[in-house]
């Protein structure tokens, strides 16, 4: 579901304990990542679009029907909004198998268009081993499958995801997030995910939404929105890193390496596991990048990209460090370096730069197949 039929549109103000929050953004459909600090209000935002809380005042849009309209009166029960919820520990039924906890979503979806059959959700998620066991004897991503399973069974417009592996160990998480980038690609449903790991923002998102104190501080395309320098400081992002869109022109199995072809030239990086001619995701993270005036020789690192510096930060403030933006090719890359060296370089912009890029440094957790999405 992407398009017009996916389009979410908040505008909301809310004041809770103390916090106010005030954000507008749109999400064209597709992943928007709710992204930000602890207390920046990711989750009473989503608690707003799903209905579990009344704003004092704005408006939410979701396919061009207003869910809440302060204005006019319009809000929307939660149970009528064909709204999906995943919550961080799942919430499994515990006295229920996980097939009955699959079923229990169809009551949501009463008079829905049928497009969701139990089969195919099991089949996605690859929890048909799991269908008469009860959630105790489940694994935490196991639990997190079957949470997801249940919201899709429910034949959401909408899946709402509040940090969904927050509570998982780092084995965990890489079981359930190739199960994520099936949803997004295969499942038809725009996603809000909220998160505070920027590697799930770079690998998952569409759309980025930071937050900062209960106001937007940046939003748009991930991509873009991943590579503005002011991101960091925003929202204490410490892996900053541009993501480039990367196509697997060859593999060198002599020296474990495989070629990647980019907007910003060719990389090599440690041998991935994919066919030639492969689209993935790639995630340059900015304290790997290096940067010298000249071209360099003799050097161990197999990526040198030419560019020309696009921003340099305001040097002010106590960090030792600066994210400086580079345009190799049209695509955008970070550097993180001292403020000494931007000084020592005289660093401005406009100034033609090499990026050197430690091949090691992009391994293959950074990298992330694309399936062929279709709209529709």
């Amino acid at each position: 579901m992407r398009g017009r039929e996916g389009d979410l549109r908040v505008e909301v103000e809310h004041e809770q304990g103390g916090f106010n929050l005030a954000a507008a953004f749109e999400a064209p459909g597709g992943v928007t990542a709710l992204f930000g600090r602890s207390g920046s209000g990711k989750t009473t935002l989503v608690n707003i679009i799903a209905g579990l809380l009344r704003p004092r005042r704005g408006r939410v849009v979701l396919g061009g029907q207003a869910l809440v309209d302060t204005a006019s009166g319009v809000h929307v029960p939660a149970h009528r909004r064909r709204i999906g919820y995943v919550f961080q520990d799942g919430r499994l039924f515990p006295h229920l198998s996980v097939r009955q906890n699959l079923l229990f979503g169809r009551w949501f979806a009463a008079g829905a268009e049928d497009r969701t059959s139990l089969a195919s959700v099991v089949e996605l998620l690859g929890i048909a081993p799991l269908l008469g066991r009860r959630p105790g004897a489940l694994s935490g991503g196991e639990k997190q499958r079957v949470a997801i399973g249940r919201a899709l069974l429910a034949k959401p417009r909408l899946l709402l995801m509040d940090e969904p592996l927050a509570a998982l160990d780092d084995a965990r998480k890489a079981e359930i997030l190739p199960f994520i980038e099936q949803l997004r690609d295969e499942a038809g449903v725009p996603i809000v995910y909220v998160t505070h790991a920027i590697t799930e923002v770079a690998r998952l998102a569409d759309t980025l939404v930071v937050l900062e104190n209960g106001r937007v501080a940046a939003s748009g395309s991930a991509r873009d929105t991943l590579a503005r320098t002011d991101i960091g400081p925003l929202a204490g992002i410490r892996e900053a890193g541009a993501v480039l869109d990367a196509e697997i022109e060859a593999h060198d199995r002599a020296f474990g390496l495989t070629t990647l072809s980019t907007p910003a030239g060719d990389l090599r990086v440690p041998l991935l596991n994919l066919p030639a001619g492969a689209r993935l995701r790639l995630q340059i993270p900015a304290r790997d990048v290096i940067l010298s005036l000249r071209r360099p020789d003799g050097l161990s690192a197999l990526n040198i990209l030419p560019g020309t510096i696009d921003e340099v930060p305001d040097p002010s403030g106590a960090d030792g460090s600066a994210d400086i933006r580079l345009d190799c090719g049209g695509a955008r890359i970070l550097a993180r370096i001292t403020r000494r060296s931007v000084a020592d370089l005289a660093l401005a912009r406009g100034m033609p730069v090499f990026a050197i890029v430690k091949s090691v440094a992009l391994a293959p957790d950074r990298s992330w197949p694309e399936r062929t999405r279709e709209d529709g």
